[in-house]
């Protein structure tokens, strides 16, 4: 991406290129990583008509796609029509899901849909690797979808793996399986978020794994990483991507019950940018103080001077945010070695939730 580009995308854009949308945290599930934490729906989630609303708003505002996640989504009684209403109104959607609501009927009605993408998440190249984070049964059940799909005649369907210590050794298999259904590999980063928080500590890969993980992606023009890897750019070649922070500047998160959060990684109170139930989406996009603050920064002030920044940017803040550092900080994953000495001011006791602090943090972030 050429430097005009991304200088436009660090300010802002009038609408985000890519929205999360949490539907639901109801989940049959519970894997060690949930960015969200998911497994009991809220009881005042969006409505029908809520969702309809907030789609018909997507539309006006030139929002092409969305990635509809949860939780599980398709616990949902009324997902197929949101989806539906979505596809009908040229506002196509990628979903992400366990595959355990995927039967045949499921799998050719998904067939059926234009504008439609799926992404079945794996963790794991076996049973017991995956369903060690994901939970007894899960393996079978994403098999089972991809099967079916591929039954119906779903083109090419995306599986969805977070590189872990041990996912990132076995890339050439999961790969195999990807290949096997007809689908895309999709690597992406572990972030320290939702259950995240207490997993990362054993499951983030080594400094020689996110080498070896680079190494890997590098040239890889048929996996996709999104900007997940963005930190390891100094390293050579930028990853196909963004290659910034697109939190509240080219992305951001709804979730079940219309809190606006900077990114799917932050979901926090520091990190919420308002309520479509209070407020219009458009002008919290747009007009948010939180998100105009991070299109003014220039980056982390502890990075500007490194020969790499214009590389990687500083990195992810929502890795930063939950692991104590300040997101003035190098990133912990720094591919230079920086974030290490930031990170080893803290005992692993320091890998804190808000949620659980007696004490509040602010943002900091310098323009």
């Amino acid at each position: 991406m050429n430097g005009e580009l991304r200088e436009q995308m660090r300010k802002g854009l009038a609408s985000p290129i890519c929205l999360t949308w949490e539907i639901t945290y109801g989940c049959n599930l519970a894997c060690v990583h949930c960015l969200s934490s998911s497994g009991r729906r809220r009881p005042d989630e969006l409505t029908t008509e809520e969702c309809k609303a907030l789609i018909d708003r997507f539309r006006e505002m030139s929002i092409f796609y969305v990635n509809i996640g949860g939780g599980e989504p398709m616990i949902r009684r009324d997902f197929f029509e949101i989806i539906e209403y979505a596809t009908s109104n040229r506002v196509g959607v990628k979903f992400s899901t366990n595959g355990s609501r995927i039967d045949k009927e499921a799998a050719r009605r998904i067939a059926s849909m234009d504008y439609l993408d799926v992404q079945i998440s794996i963790d794991g190249y076996d049973r017991a690797s995956n369903d060690a984070i994901r939970g007894d049964g899960a393996f079978d059940m994403a098999i089972t979808a991809l099967s079916n799909l591929k039954e119906a005649g779903f083109a090419t369907p995306k599986i969805s793996v977070v590189a872990t210590r041990e996912s990132v050794e076995h890339l050439d298999e999961l790969d195999a399986i990807a290949n096997e259904y007809g689908a895309q590999l999709r690597i992406t980063r572990l972030r320290p978020s939702g259950r995240g928080i207490d997993s990362y500590s054993y499951l983030n890969p080594t400094q020689s794994q996110q080498l070896g993980l680079y190494e890997w992606l590098s040239g890889r023009s048929d996996v996709l990483t999104g900007d997940s890897f963005f930190h390891l750019s100094p390293l050579g070649e930028p990853l196909d991507g963004l290659n910034i922070c697109g939190a509240g500047r080219v992305v951001c998160l709804i979730d079940p019950v219309g809190d606006v959060y900077a990114c799917p990684f932050t979901i926090d109170e520091n990190f919420k940018a308002g309520n479509i139930r209070g407020q219009d989406f458009e002008t919290i996009w747009q007009e948010s103080p939180l998100f105009q603050s991070f299109r003014e920064s220039e980056g982390p002030t502890s990075c500007t001077s490194c020969s790499a920044f214009a590389s990687c940017n500083g990195g992810c803040m929502a890795t930063k945010y939950f692991t104590g550092l300040s997101l003035d900080d190098p990133d912990p994953d720094c591919a230079k070695g920086h974030g290490a000495n930031s990170v080893n001011l803290r005992s692993e006791a320091t890998l804190i939730s808000i949620n659980r602090s007696p004490r509040r943090r602010e943002l900091t972030l310098k323009s």
